[in-house]
């Protein structure tokens, strides 16, 4: 029998028997699509985030509902959406996908979120929507980018992937915006496997977006094959294959039942590592702002090799072969050879955020690391590190 040390998973999720039972239960109910625990999901998901029922759309992944909340808002083929260098590619993706140009504002340094004032700057007479990312769990200064977006007509819609739990100034993210847009994904705080969720301010646009997200079929057309018979429904719009299935809900009920509970211990988790590191020669998150909430969702630090004696990249190799995944979140988004070659981006244009793409690194922040997953992670990082 091998010796070797279990490999910790970077961003494995918490799943209990709750989870494992309900999917049993679905796929014996032989509705796997979508259906009745999807509908579950998004009531709860609204109660969650303190919005009307009709104020939600489930879809299969966050880049689905970045997608078809903007074309259900109707902006113009062409125009201008400004969002942030220091994204998933998700986020420049669904612009380019809705047929729109995305134009890019520099992060904060410290926060690591789109910088309000390069936000102004980069507004043209061709910027219709800004595109906010709540990065790593960390709020974006929501009340100066609304202010922006009042004064100048935009529609704002918030990239919540990070941001489950987050809140700015006691307000739920992805409640400012026209649109919050959030992920399920294997990796976060809440997780179905794949999946996302629309919440919207106007139930209308969110109506037309649930259908987008269903082939452009009219509404709850999803009951054609349930018990009450046969229902013909008609194609309204050139949809998309956006919805989620009942087998991906049956696990989201029970993770949004303990977000709360996972969300603390995540907490534990991010104490444990300030502590920890705080004599180390890297760079550690910001302080967390008074009046908001961190979702805690990445604990990333950068690793400058003038101080700490080795690189970014050969920390990731060191912790890989310790058997202890860590991920870059991000490289910044003009460092990628498309972009380049669609908009003629350079990195240096953007260097808060082409610095951090540089350096940083996430350990694993997941609520599902034991007392003995943490202490390896942080006697491995300490030994590495120390000077």
């Amino acid at each position: 029998m091998s010796d070797e040390l279990p490999f910790i998973v970077f961003g494995a999720p918490s799943i209990g028997e709750d989870e494992i039972e309900e999917v049993v239960a679905c796929m014996r109910s032989g509705w796997l699509g979508t259906g009745p625990r999807v509908a579950r999901l998004e009531r709860e998901f609204a109660d969650y985030k303190g919005v009307g029922a009709r104020a939600v759309a489930a879809v299969n992944s966050c880049t689905a509902a970045l997608h078809v909340s903007m074309v259900a808002s109707g902006l113009e083929k062409g125009a201008e959406v400004i969002t942030t260098p220091m994204t998933f590619c998700a986020s420049v993706n669904a612009i380019i996908h809705a047929g729109m140009k995305p134009v890019l504002a520099d992060v904060d340094p410290a926060t690591q979120c789109i910088s309000p004032e390069a936000i102004d700057a980069a507004i043209t007479p061709r910027t219709q929507a800004i595109l906010p990312v709540h990065f790593a769990g960390r709020p974006c200064e929501m009340d100066r980018i609304m202010q922006i977006a009042r004064k100048h007509g935009l529609l704002v819609i918030e990239d919540c992937a990070h941001a489950i739990e987050t809140e700015f100034h006691g307000q739920k993210a992805g409640t400012f915006g026209d649109f919050g847009c959030f992920s399920f994904y294997v990796t976060k705080n809440v997780t179905t496997g794949e999946g996302g969720m629309i919440v919207g301010r106007d139930e209308e646009l969110v109506a037309r977006a649930r259908v987008l997200a269903l082939h452009g079929m009219s509404k709850d057309a999803w009951h054609r094959f349930g018990d009450k018979g046969y229902r013909h429904y008609q194609v309204v719009d050139t949809g998309f294959k956006y919805n989620m299935m009942d087998i991906q809900a049956a696990i989201g009920i029970h993770q949004l039942a303990r977000v709360e509970a996972n969300w603390k211990r995540r907490e534990q988790i991010w104490d444990a590592y300030m502590s920890a590191f705080k004599d180390l020669p890297v760079i550690l998150p910001s302080a967390i702002a008074p009046d908001t909430r961190h979702g805690y969702h990445l604990f990333t630090m950068m690793i400058e090799e003038a101080r700490c004696g080795l690189s970014r990249d050969e920390f990731l190799d060191r912790m890989n072969a310790a058997r202890i995944g860590t991920g870059v979140h991000y490289l910044s988004i003009a460092e990628h050879p498309v972009y380049q070659e669609l908009f003629g981006w350079r990195p240096e244009a953007w260097p808060n955020a082409h610095a951090i793409g540089q350096t940083t690194v996430s350990l694993p922040l997941s609520a599902a690391l034991t007392e003995g997953d943490l202490d390896r992670i942080v006697t491995t990082t300490s030994g590495m590190l120390a000077n």
